[in-house]
């Protein structure tokens, strides 16, 4: 992996959701999620083997894609390469909250260390996924090409993640029913109202429900005053528009967003398989830059907080 004067090599993972060239642009190694279907197993790679209306559109005829976590083979494998490398390495992963991965990612390289003890590496838990775990990416790359060491680079990732707010709306509450993330009940009552659920992230990387809207229209309208309520003066004004072969809705969202005052630069990209797995067609997300989402808790949840030592990131990740 070439380095372009960086003091630090990064490897993300495929759960970005990024377009397939940004990422080649950034030089960095990337972590390979799979997918299967029904001729057999995929390795999302970012859409260059598969179209997003491919995908999707088998999922529209009734098709019922899984997802898997990143084999430890692989892991091991690029732990092993990061140890080997002449430049200190941070990991920049997909939410542990919604996969294994991270973890097994860090039970790796306990097992590791050991033999590589003048190796640095850095694993970072996003909480964040797709185009939310994406935005973060993008300027993270931004900070390594300014010169940031690894260890900064990881603590700078650890308290962007918090600044990172990220909303997505779907069409239909039949492939969260089916992957048994919400009740069939509320699935069909759901479908009977024309009830358009918005979600988004809580602080530990879950999906969390946000609130929901009556039909597609006021969905996205909604994802529109969302934005102008959180968006800050001195916030990075790039922003993500992220869609599930939703083409025209996309289009509709970014022309809203780039009539706001905030004159934000809008980046377009597609909702991956992994995501896409469970989300299901037609998801539509925003995703941007805003307040210290630890500032919205409840005080209630502040004490939990405190108790629990939720924040506690020393023990939570594994730096070394």
């Amino acid at each position: 992996m070439a380095t372009r004067e960086r003091k630090c090599n990064v490897v993300i993972d495929s759960c970005c959701d990024l377009p397939a060239d940004l990422v080649e642009s950034f030089d960095v190694g990337m972590l390979p999620f799979d997918f299967i279907m029904d001729d057999g197993e995929h390795s999302d790679d970012l859409w260059k083997s598969m179209t997003p209306h491919e995908f999707y559109e088998r999922m529209r005829k009734d098709e019922h894609p899984t997802t898997s976590q990143i084999p430890p083979t692989i892991l091991h494998k690029a732990l092993v390469d990061a140890a080997l490398s002449d430049m200190p390495t941070v990991f920049i992963c997909f939410s542990s909250k919604l996969s294994g991965t991270f973890d097994a990612l860090t039970m790796v390289w306990e097992s590791l260390k050991a033999d590589y003890p003048g190796a640095e590496i850095h694993l970072v838990d996003t909480k964040l996924a797709s185009a939310a775990e994406g935005l973060l990416v993008i300027e993270a790359m931004r900070q390594c090409d300014r010169g940031l060491s690894a260890a900064e680079l990881a603590a700078w990732v650890r308290e962007a993640r918090y600044y990172i707010h990220g909303f997505f709306t779907l069409n239909s509450l039949e492939t969260l029913r089916r992957g048994g993330r919400i009740p069939d009940m509320a699935a069909i009552a759901g479908a009977k109202l024309d009830i358009k659920p918005i979600l988004t992230f809580d602080l530990d990387g879950r999906l969390s429900f946000f609130g929901a809207a009556r039909g597609r229209k006021k969905s996205i309208r909604q994802l529109v005053q969302i934005y102008e309520e959180r968006w800050q003066e001195q916030a990075p004004r790039t922003m993500m528009v992220a869609g599930a072969d939703c083409e025209k809705e996309q289009n509709a969202l970014a022309d809203h967003l780039l009539k706001s005052a905030s004159e934000p630069a809008i980046l377009q990209t597609s909702i991956g398989p992994v995501i896409g797995s469970h989300v299901g067609p037609d998801m539509l997300a925003l995703i941007f830059w805003g307040s210290d989402r630890r500032e919205r808790i409840t005080i209630a949840d502040r004490i939990a907080n405190a108790v629990s030592g939720r924040f506690r990131e020393e023990k939570e990740e594994r730096t070394v």
